[in-house]
């Protein structure tokens, strides 16, 4: 008799390995390029691990086709964990078999960073690694932004924590029942067709801006995924360009807001989904708010002489890290202390529900300010009626619930990771925001950890919490936490 934890895997192995038969195509870009600008070692690394992936891939997928069946909510859920722990060990072979004295830790932690579109580096020397390396590490944070946006549509909702769930009545197609439909495919592909011309116009703002073909190609893919990594350690201050800056926050903040709502502009041809999302408004005017000020702080405090000067700087900074992007032009932890505190917070909340930001959401954010108002008002008026409304529609308790419970596990987790990262021998500004940096996929942090820096620094023990930091935080918690559940695995 088979045991239900074994049947349960049996049915996430069939499409487990077709997602790594498919991924495998992904290294034909890196060779490519090793084709043109490296080594023919170069090429055969890429080439083999195309052909390992592609071999081992299929067998997964041969091994499982005998228990095909339609996947429903609880195989999504460890199909997902299981692709975001898979998917990174593939994407690290060839940084370790290229990067120079890598260990697999650092590589898989780098995979993961990448995949997850967290941007958090565990390497130096950026500028000397061999073009295809660095296409492959940019190159994963754009697949890891087609993945995130399957997670949206298929996975997020079922789960109700309070974000997604929210565009049921509007998102088309796999949002009304527990099964996966071919909606769901549908559905992302529209999705992705949006996230590929705005990828397109990204790549050819940036050639513009001054970028040459390769970084530019680069960081289109980090900018477009909010991921944040860059070929080079002085990530933009590489080419302190205003222009270049300019178009790294124009696609920041677009890839900012919620690819459903570029979906539904498509589909009805009309700007409303955009003008009439209280979301999309909550998130520019914090945006717009914490540039002036941040901007007001940093030409009060004397860091730049001209408001030019500090509003480049600030408008910069705070897209960067508010969006959970991750770029720097400076050292903004040099800064006083006030800002990359502010910065930090931002990137905790900022992001809209449905894009490739990490985080909490803005969603949620509102939903709290809107919950801690009501209670005020109940305290004056304790008969009233006063239920929590997006808009002129009141929302059911149990959305409020799922938005609490989710925010008191995102608690529980930061706690108790910081306190892992405290007792391995951390200081505490060092540990704390790199675990906020990790779960909510924002890259760098403070202390050791800053943008001066990177997570190189760290313990191997380190950076394995971290990296299950960036899964946990990708994945919005409960995906992964609900694989700890008994009755997760009892039919």
């Amino acid at each position: 008799m088979v045991s239900p934890v074994w049947s349960v895997f049996q049915v996430a192995m069939f499409n487990l390995g077709r997602v790594i038969v498919s991924f495998s195509l992904a290294f034909l870009v890196p060779m490519a390029w090793a084709w043109v600008q490296d080594s023919a070692e170069l090429v055969r690394v890429w080439g083999g691990c195309f052909a390992l992936t592609l071999v081992s891939g299929g067998l997964v997928w041969w091994r499982g086709s005998r228990h095909r069946c339609e996947l429903k909510a609880r195989d999504g859920f460890l199909l997902v964990n299981l692709v975001w722990l898979t998917l990174p060990a593939y994407s690290a072979l060839p940084l370790w078999l290229t990067v120079p004295d890598i260990t697999w830790v650092k590589a898989y932690f780098e995979a993961m960073s990448a995949l997850t579109a967290t941007g958090a580096t565990a390497l130096s020397g950026l500028d000397n690694l061999p073009v295809s390396v660095n296409v492959w590490r940019c190159f994963l944070q754009l697949i890891g932004g087609l993945g995130i946006m399957l997670l949206v549509v298929a996975v997020l909702p079922m789960l109700g924590l309070g974000g997604m769930q929210l565009y049921k009545a509007e998102t088309p197609g796999p949002m009304k029942d527990d099964r996966f439909t071919p909606r769901i495919a549908e559905t992302a592909r529209g999705l992705w067709g949006v996230y590929f011309v705005l990828s397109l116009a990204c790549v050819v703002a940036y050639r513009w801006a001054g970028m040459n073909w390769a970084d530019a190609f680069m960081h289109m893919c980090t900018t477009m995924g909010l991921g944040g990594f860059s070929s080079h350690d002085a990530s933009f201050g590489f080419w302190n360009s205003p222009r270049i800056e300019a178009v790294a926050i124009v696609f920041m903040v677009l890839s900012g807001i919620s690819f459903v709502r570029y979906f539904m502009v498509i589909r009805s041809r009309s700007l409303r989904p955009i003008w009439s999302d209280w979301e999309i408004r909550a998130y520019v005017v914090v945006l717009l708010g914490s540039v002036c000020l941040v901007a007001g702080h940093l030409l009060f405090a004397g860091v730049f002489p001209t408001w030019q000067e500090a509003l480049r700087n600030s408008a910069f900074h705070v897209v960067s890290v508010a969006t959970t992007t991750g770029y720097a032009s400076t050292d903004y932890a040099l800064w006083p202390a006030f800002v990359p505190v502010w910065l930090m917070f931002l990137g905790c909340f900022v992001s809209c529900a449905g894009s490739t930001g990490g985080g909490i959401k803005m969603v949620r954010m509102v939903l709290l300010v809107k919950q801690a108002r009501r209670e005020l008002v109940r305290i004056i008026h304790p008969r009233v009626v006063n239920p929590v409304s997006l808009g002129r529609k009141a929302l059911p308790p149990t959305v409020m619930t799922a938005v609490l419970g989710f925010m008191l596990i995102y608690g529980a987790i930061t706690v108790g990771l910081t306190m892992l990262m405290l007792l391995s021998g951390l200081d505490l500004v060092t540990g704390f925001s790199a675990v906020i940096a990790t779960v909510n996929n924002i890259g760098p942090g403070l202390g050791a950890v800053g943008p001066a820096s990177n997570f190189g620094v760290l313990s191997e023990f380190q950076l394995v919490v971290l990296t299950f930091a960036m899964m946990l935080g990708r994945l919005e918690l409960l995906s992964v936490l609900v694989l700890f559940v008994g009755a997760f695995w009892r039919r």
